[in-house]
């Protein structure tokens, strides 16, 4: 699958280097800014935390992109990271056979 090229990407890596970087922003900064304390964004940018729904409502708001971005990001990642660690386990699953 192509999708498995890649490496997850957790989306504190992507708010930190396409969005804080670019503008010279601190978390602390951000944070600040979407009313939520410094440690969430400090967290989330380490990427030791999820983006939460009310995290991504804010980083949407304020960056001008949608909830959905942030959110399918956060997604994407637990999903790649889901299924390597549970790689041996699905292979066993059959599939449905055709009708």
């Amino acid at each position: 699958m192509a999708t498995d090229i890649l490496p997850p990407v957790h989306p504190g890596e992507i708010l930190h280097e396409e969005f804080l970087v670019p503008l010279k922003m601190s978390a602390g900064a951000l944070a600040k800014q979407l009313g939520v304390p410094r440690t969430r964004i400090e967290r989330l940018v380490r990427q030791e935390t999820p983006v939460t729904t009310d995290t991504a409502l804010r980083l949407a708001k304020f960056f001008r992109t949608t909830p959905q971005f942030w959110l399918n990001m956060q997604t994407s990642h637990d999903l790649k990271l889901e299924a390597e660690a549970k790689k041996e386990e699905l292979a066993s699953i059959p599939e449905m056979e055709a009708a």
